[in-house]
């Protein structure tokens, strides 16, 4: 591939940064945005590797003017306000950056006539309030918004949609559940980790706590990533897919986990703040689809073989 030819939109974020680098492993190379706010803490060590660019994805000038320069021939649109709470405090905010950033992004790909692959980050919040009969969850259930946030990914999937089929670009729309990690920031596992090691280290007396009692689906963030790459060149354009583990793991027995793993007592605090206004008590994800691709693939390259 020619220099920046891979487009990471959200570089400095929890899954850009894990993205980036994936594929400076691979040793390809790749632009990165960040938005002004952002740290360097998950892409220090990236800053010789990777051609990093400030531009806020809300900033629709910015963005055509850099679909014009690098003219990539891949793009990870991961850039995103992606927390739950806060879209409640700021809708707006969330709708601009999540619903409108899109569109920006994939206007200033139409305007500039290139035809690059497209990987575009939604989320299993999209399907919101389900009921026991409907899990495991596939991608074909109906949305119910449950937050300004998961209103806001229900438009970024499907001006993706209607812009893969008006003007036929290659995009992949990528449902992902909850995903874990290092560097992930703002959810319950890490909440929890982070509160557990303050109370080691004498920080804070107390673990605050919201509802304990969800059920959800984790996948690795390894794991997240090797599934866009395989669907990256292997997906089907007129699909999207689930990245999901399928398996249950209810909220308070994480925590009872890693309060296991330290020598330390760990009080709990209930904090209201914590509770979402509307919760999703259920959210186990059905990953067949992307399943079944990964099998043709590899039964393809054993036949050949």
């Amino acid at each position: 591939m020619n220099k920046s030819t891979i487009l990471v939109t959200g570089a400095a974020g929890f899954v850009g940064s894990h993205l980036c680098d994936f594929l400076v492993e691979k040793g390809l190379d790749v632009c990165g945005t960040y938005w002004k706010g952002d740290t360097f803490d998950n892409i220090e060590h990236l800053r010789n590797s990777v051609n990093f660019v400030e531009c806020d994805i809300t900033d629709k000038q910015r963005i055509e003017e850099l679909i014009k320069k690098i003219k990539p021939e891949y793009i990870f649109h991961m850039a995103a306000q992606s927390y739950v709470v806060p879209s409640w405090q700021d809708p707006e905010e969330t709708l601009l950056t999540n619903f409108m950033g899109t569109f920006y992004l994939l206007e200033a790909i139409r305007k500039a006539g290139i035809k690059p692959k497209i990987i575009i980050a939604c989320s299993s919040s999209e399907y919101g309030l389900t009921e026991e009969n409907e899990i495991p969850i596939n991608e074909k259930k109906e949305f119910r918004p449950s937050s300004p946030y998961t209103v806001s990914k229900i438009g970024t999937d499907m001006i993706a949609y209607l812009y893969q089929k008006a003007y036929k670009m290659k995009i992949i729309r990528i449902r992902f559940f909850n995903i874990i990690g290092s560097r992930k920031k703002r959810d319950a596992c890490a909440d929890f980790a982070k509160g557990i090691a303050e109370i080691k280290k004498n920080k804070i007396e107390k673990l605050r706590i919201g509802n304990l009692n969800g059920i959800r689906d984790f996948t690795d963030i390894k794991d997240a990533i090797e599934a866009m790459w395989l669907l990256k060149d292997k997906g089907d354009f007129n699909e999207v897919y689930n990245v999901c583990s399928g398996k249950r793991y209810i909220v308070k027995e994480i925590l009872d986990k890693l309060i296991s793993l330290s020598k330390k007592e760990i009080k709990l605090q209930q904090d209201p703040q914590k509770n979402r206004i509307m919760d999703d008590p259920i959210f186990l994800g059905d990953s067949a689809k992307i399943k079944k691709l990964s099998r043709n693939i590899q039964n393809s390259l054993d036949t050949i073989l």
